[in-house]
């Protein structure tokens, strides 16, 4: 027969295994840790024996470390999640101040802190400064920057290692500054923990968690915050590279619209080239290349030869290039800008042909620019097209002149040739015999080849001369503008004597002849760098001329005394006679005249109005009187 339990033995019994059925229930629960308490006391209360008691109270130990690893694993599941989380929205992000609020935010609630923040390093300056802070209050905190080494923050950036503090103020471990303890002091700190964001070997900042309360960080914690870290500086890496790919794209675009705009730049000037190009090889003249370069450019545009001379004007007003711009540009190789307008030398080799200018663009691009440096290498092409038959055919008048003035040939066959060159021989035309001492020969016979062209005659190199032959009515009037413009061009005194007008080959022949006695009589007198004919020199003139026309010279020297006695029925002519042969003396000619002194001085400041106040001086005068001898003498044959 078995031995039952007592009443009291088995109510103990069922205390304790409802105090471990209790247990369990607290496990399941995930009741706080106070609460596992409860079941010991209940079955003390109960009068559970000791060794129940003991039995209760070692499973109330194991609950509680099952508890304990139970939260640890969902700490970690949760620390895990929120790592999976973070690294989600991290690489959903692009923009780097996004990147960095983001990790700071995820910290501050990760460690569940009161401030978390991010520095990162400046090779630059050598120190580490604030970036971003979550939960921060002090403008002093939020501008912080640590020198390498200096305090908790220095000290993680110099190392590469982490470092953690219950209390920063209180901590010798630190290298303390003013800057940094009043603005940590500031922002009321005390608990800090910083950890190293790494990239490769290298720091790039340190990310951070703090308290402002005294505490301990836990090894998990500083664990967890710098696997926060690490994929912090992933994520900060990949967005700096995502920049750094923006701004390649950046540069490339550019890069492509540059390449873009040169190609269409060198299509264009090639167009440009090819359109100019061909323009001169067809024929056009320097306003049709000038049209086209304005057209072209956008602007008025002007060309000239080496001389300065104008050869074409579109679009803008007349001016005289700059010897200092084409200079310049002669040296530089390039257009250059001068007072508002491009100038561009023109050259071949090292050889100045002219210049062009271009008007009204002051903003000239570089493509543009180029492009009018190509207009002047084919503007030079054409000047030198154009003076390589200038010169053939400069060849050809002068044979013909040589031959003209020489009269070989018959006059029928010189007459033909010079119609072929478009010069009308059948119209009067004078010769211009041309000397100067210090000009270039080149250059005087371009330059006169080119007045010669301009009034549609001969120019060229005869018996040592540089003559020309040109159509003629006032043959003085057009020697001293020969005169004027050959010593411009020549850039020294050019005398020139002509004789004319004439018509025919032997007619023009002896005017030859007479221009060169002509020119002779200039030197003779000193009349260099002037231009004249044989009736300009007075009675030399007379004395000088093949063909002598008295009654011209009388009419040149006298014909406005002698056309006003003839008005007014004066004696002006007599009066002047009387007063010659007294030897200009007035009292002696009113006694020849017959009349009051003053009659006589009235009659001579009249002749004074008529003849210029320098008809008394002695080469007037001699002048005056060959001319009163001619006149009587003309009277007196009958032919005046």
């Amino acid at each position: 027969m078995s031995r039952s339990r007592s009443p009291d033995a088995a109510d103990r019994e069922q205390a304790a295994a409802a105090a471990l059925r209790e247990l369990l229930g607290l496990l399941a629960q995930d009741a706080p840790a106070e609460r596992f308490a409860g079941p010991a006391a209940a079955a003390r209360a109960a009068g559970a024996s000791a060794a129940e008691l003991t039995e209760i109270d070692e499973a109330t130990q194991t609950a509680l470390r099952v508890r304990r690893t139970l939260n640890q694993h969902q700490r970690r599941e949760a620390e895990l999640t929120a790592l999976f989380d973070t690294a989600g929205d991290l690489a959903a992000l692009r923009d780097l101040d996004a990147v960095l609020r983001a990790i700071v935010h995820r910290a501050k609630l990760l460690l569940r802190t009161d401030v978390a923040y991010l520095s990162l390093n400046d090779p630059a300056a050598g120190d580490t400064y604030m970036r971003v802070t979550d939960g921060s209050v002090s403008a002093a905190f939020q501008n912080l920057r640590l020198g390498m080494g200096e305090g908790l923050g220095g000290l993680v950036a110099q190392t590469a290692r982490p470092y953690a503090t219950g209390d920063y103020e209180v901590d010798p471990r630190f290298q303390h500054t003013v800057p940094i303890d009043s603005a940590v002091l500031e922002e009321g700190l005390h608990a800090i923990l910083g950890v190293p964001l790494r990239q490769g070997t290298d720091v790039i900042g340190v990310l951070y968690a703090a308290d402002r309360t005294a505490r301990a960080f836990t090894p998990d914690e500083g664990a967890l915050l710098s696997s926060l870290a690490d994929h912090a500086a992933i994520a900060i890496d990949s967005a700096r590279r995502m920049e750094e790919t923006r701004a390649a794209l950046v540069d490339l675009n550019a890069a492509s619209q540059t390449i873009r705009a040169h190609s269409e730049a060198l299509r264009r000037a090639e167009d440009a080239h090819d359109r100019l190009t061909d323009l001169v090889l067809r024929g056009g003249d320097f306003t049709e290349v000038a049209t086209a370069i304005g057209a072209l450019l956008h602007g008025g545009t002007l060309i000239h030869d080496a001389d300065g001379m104008e050869l074409a004007r579109v679009d803008a007003d007349p001016r005289t290039p700059s010897g200092e711009a084409i200079a310049a540009s002669r040296a530089s190789g390039r257009a250059v800008p001068f007072d508002g307008t491009w100038v561009c030398a023109v050259l071949a080799g090292s050889e100045l042909l002219g210049s062009i200018a271009l008007t009204g663009r002051a903003d000239l691009g570089e493509a543009d620019r180029r492009l009018f440096e190509r207009a002047g290498v084919v503007t030079a092409l054409l000047l030198l097209l154009r003076r390589s038959a200038a010169e053939a055919e400069d060849r050809v008048r002068g044979e013909l002149l040589g031959d003209l003035l020489s009269l070989s040939g018959t006059p029928a066959r010189l007459t033909a040739r010079a119609r072929r060159l478009d010069v009308d021989l059948a119209l009067p035309h004078s010769v211009f015999a041309t000397h100067s001492d210090t000009a270039r020969r080149r250059l005087l016979l371009s330059s006169a080849a080119r007045a010669a062209r301009t009034r549609r005659g001969l120019s060229g190199l005869h018996h040592d001369h540089v003559v020309l032959v040109l159509p003629a009515d006032d043959t003085g009037s057009l020697a001293r503008a020969l005169a004027a413009e050959l010593t411009q061009a020549a850039g020294a005194p050019v005398t020139v004597g002509a004789a004319g007008p004439a018509t025919g080959p032997a007619a023009l022949s002896r005017a030859h002849a007479e221009a060169l006695r002509c020119l002779s009589a200039l030197r003779a007198l000193g009349h260099t760098g002037q231009g004249a004919d044989l009736p300009d020199l007075g009675f030399l003139g007379v004395l000088l001329g093949d063909d002598t026309n008295l009654d011209s010279y009388v009419r040149r020297t006298l014909g406005p005394v002698i056309d006003y006695d003839a008005r007014r029925g004066t004696e002006l002519v007599h009066t002047l006679r009387a007063y010659f042969a007294c030897g200009m003396s007035q009292s002696k000619a009113k006694d020849s005249l017959h009349v009051h002194v003053n009659t006589v001085v009235q009659r001579l400041d009249r002749v004074g109005h008529l003849l210029g106040a320098d008809w008394q001086s002695p080469e007037r005068a001699l002048e005056l009187q060959l001319a009163l001898r001619l006149h009587a003498y003309t009277r007196a044959s009958g032919s005046s």
